[in-house]
């Protein structure tokens, strides 16, 4: 067994077929799955289970999945490190945000890194939270962040801010009378809605406060595409619950947007930055972790991201 196979292995179980994962890797299939071969005969199990639909991993394969990502990871960390010039920041780092984040701090993030460390290749995953909660345990991110403090147990997080809701409209809607800043929580539940589907994180912290004052919202729609909700919200279908980072979507002038504040409840989600663990996390990746957090904080303290309050770790 070597490095080769593992790599070979880990993109197939990624890809769900041996045509993609070829394609993905710039191997012929024949090649690949002559090694895939080698692997399952020196294994002495099959590794994955076939179909006309494509492989999923066996009890085995799975296994050896997860540990083959660590040691691979472990491998392209000690080779960055030796690469790189004495001092030098060098390396990949992939971190996961959901949609709404990376429109308050993608391009400043991104942009930041490219500034101050030009030798981080800063891979941005943009996806709903469960998807990049799946994906940071099987290591194939470095960091995300994420809106719950148990999704991801096992692994560090620390408290990065917290985000007020808002009930969303075009400016022009005629649900609200226009001269209202604010809106009551059963108010907010008797308009037409336009939320994401119930495993959503965000849904389920506006089912439950809605449950807690026996509250029925009136949903219309059930979305988890951001832009899609958006277009939707400003043709005039419905309202939406978001944080105000989402009306920096699809250039829209801020002023087209009404955001209602929640005048009697207190309509939040908090954010948490999340890492691999300590002894995968490369330096670089140590670094992208600290320039999140200062990041959020500079845009945070400037104006530029509003709706959200920094929380103070230094007690912690």
């Amino acid at each position: 067994m070597d490095f080769r196979q593992l790599r070979y292995f880990a993109q197939i179980v990624e890809s769900g077929s041996l045509s993609k994962a070829s394609r993905n890797l710039y191997v012929a299939q024949p090649a690949l799955s002559q090694q895939l071969a080698k692997l399952e005969d020196e294994v002495g199990k099959p590794l994955l289970h076939r179909s006309t639909r494509g492989v999923t991993p066996t009890e085995n394969g799975l296994a050896l999945y997860h540990h083959a990502r660590f040691m691979l990871r472990q491998l392209d960390q000690a080779l960055s490190i030796a690469r790189q010039e004495s001092g030098q920041i060098e390396g990949m780092v992939s971190i996961g945000l959901p949609a709404t984040t990376v429109l308050a701090i993608g391009t400043p993030l991104v942009r930041r890194i490219r500034t101050k460390y030009p030798g981080i290749m800063l891979n941005v995953v943009e996806g709903m939270s469960g998807h990049l909660t799946h994906m940071i345990r099987l290591c194939q991110l470095d960091l995300a962040i994420l809106f719950n403090s148990d999704v991801a147990s096992d692994l560090p997080s620390t408290v990065l801010l917290d985000e007020e809701l808002f009930v969303i409209l075009p400016s022009n809607s005629p649900l609200v009378p226009h001269d209202r800043t604010s809106i009551t929580i059963a108010e907010a539940a008797a308009l037409p809605l336009i939320l994401p589907t119930g495993t959503h994180g965000l849904r389920r912290r506006i089912s439950a406060e809605f449950e807690e004052r026996n509250l029925t919202a009136h949903v219309v729609a059930e979305i988890d595409s951001l832009s899609l909700v958006m277009s939707c919200v400003y043709d005039g279908i419905g309202a939406t619950i978001k944080p105000i980072s989402s009306l920096q979507l699809g250039g829209k002038r801020r002023k087209e947007w009404r955001a209602l504040s929640i005048s009697d409840a207190r309509l939040s989600r908090r954010n948490y930055l999340y890492s691999i663990n300590a002894d995968l996390l490369s330096p670089a990746a140590s670094v992208v972790a600290n320039e999140v957090r200062e990041t959020a904080r500079h845009l945070v303290t400037t104006g530029q991201w509003q709706g959200v309050s920094l929380i103070d770790n230094s007690s912690d």
